[in-house]
């Protein structure tokens, strides 16, 4: 029987446009700090002992400029001497990582720590231009904001979202966002400024798009155990599931949401959860959607199950978004890095389920949550963490 595994504490720097003034050592060194003064834990490196006996680092060589980014995070980590392990894409499969970790008795305390400076490239569509095939597509210029634009062109065609829709999406997502101590400095707009903002890949606008982002986030990862002793609301892990779909663009249904729909019935499925099922009341009290673009939040709601196929602006319309409690840490929309949109929704729901998110956005007596994560271009890889309070 595979142990049961918890979070037992989460840290973040606060998510910025340009955190020039530090380097990503020390973006990472101030949340490794935070963690270990949470749970007042030690590097226990090869001793034995109650300590953290695992780290698993989140990064990108294209990103930090560098190949093998991780190995200038192993003395952050506290880890020169002991396990490290990397994960360079999107951040949520190291929770993924770190479950499997101490579930399987290989590890106990698992230290995770993701981090990025999207402000270090001149354009961050050079990096995600990278992830295309060097013969077809990236030869027409190919990245993950000319993706999303055919991918929304294709779902507003299908279901009618307009452009009134998503300015709704990105006014709602900033007035959270500003309740938000994690994503600091982003400015409240109106529905006009969006509508007015200049067009990236039509349908998408500059507005519809998350925003350049630089921080880090963290987390500590236990058996239950050693999570009881450490923290006194540890959040159990109880499901996990990701689905990837077709690599070429012209191989998918762009429109289609058939593979988050799978990873959100595998992650319940493991957590013992009949959803998503005809007449099945919505389980979640909290949901954490990565929207890296106005266009997705109604998608990968439907995708979660949260409304019925092609119902995403009825959804919108209906307050939907309100009434699932979507995204009430803003989302990607309110400023988080590629890789860690996943990691960092993950995070929020953690601190929504200890009680810790805040007056303005607490939602009282949560019990359990779903995060979500995605990766690749047009939402190609969808990840989900089914997570839950005692």
């Amino acid at each position: 029987m595979a142990r049961r595994v918890g979070i037992c504490a989460v840290a973040q720097t606060g998510f910025s446009r340009d955190m020039w003034q530090e380097r990503f050592q020390g973006m990472a060194l101030s949340v490794v700090e935070s963690l270990v003064e949470q749970t007042a834990l030690s590097f226990t490196r090869h001793e034995p002992g109650d300590g953290i006996d695992m780290a698993i680092s989140v990064s990108d060589d294209i990103f930090d400029a560098r190949t093998i980014s991780d190995n200038a995070m192993t003395d952050v980590l506290g880890a020169h001497m002991g396990c490290e392990e990397k994960v360079s894409q999107e951040g949520i499969q190291a929770v993924y990582y770190a479950l499997a970790a101490v579930a399987s008795g290989h590890h106990d305390i698992v230290l995770l720590v993701g981090h990025c400076k999207e402000s270090q490239p001149s354009s961050r569509n050079m990096v995600t231009h990278m992830a295309f095939d060097p013969f077809y597509t990236r030869p027409v210029g190919m990245d993950f904001t000319a993706a999303a634009g055919l991918q929304a062109q294709a779902y507003c065609e299908r279901t009618g979202l307009g452009d009134d829709h998503l300015a709704r999406v990105v006014v709602r997502a900033r007035e959270y966002a500003a309740k938000n101590p994690a994503t600091p400095g982003l400015e409240l707009v109106t529905e006009e400024q969006v509508l007015n903002s200049p067009m990236l890949a039509d349908p998408i606008r500059e507005l519809h798009a998350y925003p350049v982002s630089d921080g880090a986030v963290g987390m500590i990862i236990a058996d239950e155990d050693h999570a009881v002793k450490i923290c006194e609301n540890p959040v159990w892990i109880s499901g996990v599931g990701n689905c990837m779909d077709s690599f070429f663009l012209g191989d998918r249904d762009l429109a289609d949401v058939s593979t988050l729909k799978k990873a959100v019935s595998r992650a319940c499925r493991r957590a013992g959860i009949d959803y998503p099922a005809s007449g099945t009341r919505m389980p979640f009290d909290i949901i954490e959607l990565s929207d890296q673009y106005a266009y997705q939040l109604p998608m990968w709601a439907e995708g979660a199950g949260l409304c019925g196929d092609g119902m995403g602006p009825q959804w919108i319309e209906s307050g939907g978004m309100d009434e699932a409690r979507v995204n009430l840490s803003g989302g990607m929309l309110s400023g988080n890095p590629l890789i860690l949109g996943g990691l960092t929704r993950v995070a929020e729901a953690v601190l929504q389920l200890q009680g810790k998110a805040g007056d303005d956005r607490q939602v009282d007596g949560a019990k359990r949550a779903l995060a979500h994560g995605v990766m690749g271009p047009a939402g190609q890889f969808h990840s989900v963490v089914v997570l839950e309070r005692d």
